[in-house]
């Protein structure tokens, strides 16, 4: 089921102030969001990767490991997660290294609670709205359609369980190029762990029965890293 604009949306805030981190945290909870809140910079990429988020919003200026180096942790760990830094720090060269690192946005400190209300919005949306574009695929004689997770080739069909149309939608937007292992676990599964992998397995492997009739069609595993969807013809 597709979230609302705001509602069961999961925030990801490193903040070390416990002041302003406790009204920030109250604030956007007030607002529907469900907030995790990291104090210490040495523990944000272990709490990450121990849930599934939407957006990540970071401070900067933070003890033991500051925002841009858990940013660049982050993003090896999931690619696609939105990052909005918080920061005193007006110099250019911060704001460009922030942005450089994939940053969606960079607020400087003192700022109006309610435009970072909108800006976390507008990104959510963005990324709602990119992520729902594409619902139809062609993998080499096969027609995809992910919205009624719907697999045809020729005139016969199956009809794909929600997890395996999740994983092969992002085989299809990762088509030839690999997609990572812990990116496809985190984003279908929540987490990536032992059991979630092999099973991840397991739907690797029915994906590769579904796609048997066209021998144009190969999921590679590449050991330890994550998985191609090759198709020869495209």
């Amino acid at each position: 089921m597709q979230k609302t604009m705001e509602t069961n949306y999961h925030i990801f805030l490193v903040e070390d102030d416990e002041n302003f981190g406790a009204v920030l945290k109250s604030y956007l909870e007030m607002n529907d969001f469900k907030v995790t809140w990291t104090k210490d910079g040495a523990l944000a990429v272990s709490n990450f990767q121990k849930a599934q988020y939407d957006i990540c919003i970071l401070d900067i200026m933070l003890p033991n490991v500051d925002g841009f180096g858990i940013a660049k942790q982050i993003k090896e760990v999931n690619t696609d997660i939105p990052i909005i830094f918080l920061t005193a720090k007006t110099l250019k060269e911060d704001i460009l290294q922030g942005f450089k690192l994939g940053a969606d946005d960079y607020i400087t400190k003192p700022f109006d609670s309610e435009v970072l209300l909108y800006k976390i919005k507008a990104i959510i949306k963005r990324n709602q709205n990119s992520e729902s574009e594409n619902t139809s695929f062609v993998i080499g004689k096969y027609i995809f359609d992910f919205q009624l997770r719907i697999l045809s080739f020729n005139n016969d069909s199956v009809k794909l369980s929600p997890k395996e149309s999740d994983l092969l939608k992002m085989l299809c937007l990762h088509k030839n190029k690999v997609l990572d292992r812990e990116k496809a676990l985190t984003k279908i599964w929540g987490e990536d762990g032992y059991f979630t992998a092999r099973s991840m397995d397991v739907y690797i492997t029915k994906l590769r029965k579904y796609l048997q009739n066209d021998s144009s069609i190969e999921i590679e595993n590449i050991h330890g890293i994550g998985f191609i969807l090759k198709v020869s013809n495209s």
